[in-house]
């Protein structure tokens, strides 16, 4: 695809906008009104990172951000619609409507013998807890995190600068972290997984280099807030590749890191009902990604925990003797308190998924109008699902339970009274027994 790639004084490859396949048509306007406007006003600004990988790759790209020379502060003065957020990186947000372009400035090396606190701060594991040093696009290209996304594009001339050698990697299908794996991995454990999600999403193959130390490290990522890792965990497993990526996090230890509730119930040939169902909810997100319909997180989590919260239930049972349904409360808040010191899974989802839980013991007593009421109930078709999943990994009864509620929900008023009433003869037919 590309050709004659020129080695600049500056060491970085130029490649002219016959060698490359990105057009203007392909991006985003706002984008383009914020290089223009900032070139106009004598600052250096590029496209940069994931925007030009997927470009090049021939995909559309989510978003577009931008890396400058000009300051925050200063992009603020120029653009009246922008607003400064980030403590730990220091970025400025341009607002057009629902469209954010991100704008960062150039950052810089750190000097770890005379760093500014305001400006720079690592922890004594080495992860950056501020990292507002800038410097030059040279500089900024190294502090990147993998070469195929250490891509600007200049506007002003339509040429692309390749400072650590991405395209050759993103040719050749290589994630490759710049500089040192085990520092760069330290300084933000995130990138772990990142790594994990750019192998499965674009179908690469990780480095060697960048491959090896992720095991070892991977109990890093518990000095990672847990509300970020919530969202990094939705990037991971509902962006429409959550199984590749499954199977690789389990590749590299890092799905004992998010989710320990879950792990601890593998089993060793990797054929329990806990992988069965994980697995088989995770092809269907993908499945529904791919055909542009909706999914809900709260559903997939309600899937990944079912079975830790029985597990607990039984113990609990056995533990304080309380009745089988208060036993079950408390296993829900077990559950969703160990997990959520680790992901912090907000409230509004929580609740959706206890809903979804306690229909599941509900849905085994359908008698009078107790099924009317199930079925009327705002998460009824949430628990169905899970119900029908349960019953494809478990077999036995909950197949037949699975296929009444299937047709109840789909047949007449009069057809439901009559089901009903035959679950009334049923029972009385057994109780006589």
């Amino acid at each position: 695809m590309f050709h004659h790639q020129e080695r600049q004084e500056s060491h970085y490859i130029s490649i002219s906008r016959k060698e490359h396949n990105i057009s203007h048509k392909n991006i985003s306007e706002n984008a383009l009104k914020v290089l223009y406007r900032l070139n106009k006003q004598g600052y250096e600004a590029y496209l940069v990172g994931g925007c030009i990988r997927d470009l090049l790759l021939g995909k559309t790209p989510k978003d577009f951000d931008i890396a400058t020379n000009a300051t925050p502060e200063q992009v603020q003065k120029i653009f009246r619609n922008c607003r400064l957020i980030g403590r730990r990186f220091r970025l400025a947000h341009i607002m057009f409507g629902k469209e954010i372009i991100e704008v960062a400035t150039f950052r810089g090396e750190h000097d770890d013998q005379s760093e500014q606190k305001n400006i720079s701060k690592r922890s004594q594991s080495g992860m950056l807890l501020r990292d507002n040093v800038y410097g030059t696009i040279e500089q900024d290209a190294v502090r990147r995190d993998f070469t195929m996304n250490a891509l600007y594009y200049n506007v002003k001339d339509y040429t692309i600068r390749d400072y650590c050698g991405g395209l050759s990697d993103l040719q050749n299908g290589i994630i490759r972290l710049i500089g040192d794996p085990q520092t760069r991995y330290r300084e933000d454990p995130v990138r772990m997984l990142r790594t994990i999600r750019f192998a499965a999403k674009l179908n690469m193959n990780i480095e060697s280099a960048t491959a090896e130390p992720i095991k070892k490290l991977a109990p890093l990522l518990k000095n990672i807030p847990s509300a970020r890792l919530f969202d990094e965990s939705l990037k991971l497993l509902q962006s429409g590749y959550g199984y590749d990526t499954y199977i690789l996090l389990k590749q590299f230890n890092l799905f004992e890191q998010l989710f320990p509730v879950v792990e601890r119930l593998f089993i060793q040939n990797h054929n329990g009902n806990v992988e069965k169902i994980i697995a088989q909810v995770l092809k269907n997100t993908d499945y529904r990604i791919a055909n542009e319909q909706r999914v809900n997180p709260a559903y997939l989590y309600a899937v990944f925990f079912w079975y830790p919260i029985i597990e607990q239930t039984q113990l609990n049972c056995v533990e304080s003797g309380l009745q089988y349904y208060d036993s079950f409360s408390m296993a829900i808040n077990d559950i969703l308190s160990e997990q959520c010191r680790i992901i912090a899974i907000p409230k509004r989802l929580t609740a959706v998924m206890s809903d979804i839980w306690r229909l599941q013991l509900r849905m085994k007593k359908r008698e009078g109008k107790r099924a009317f009421v199930i079925l009327e109930h705002q998460k009824f078709r949430a628990a169905y699902d899970l119900l029908e999943m349960r019953a494809s990994v478990e077999k036995g009864e909950l197949l037949d339970l699975a296929k009444w509620w299937d047709e109840f929900q789909h047949v007449s008023s009069e057809r439901k009274i009559a089901m009903v009433k035959q679950l009334g003869k049923s029972n009385k037919r057994f109780t006589k027994r």
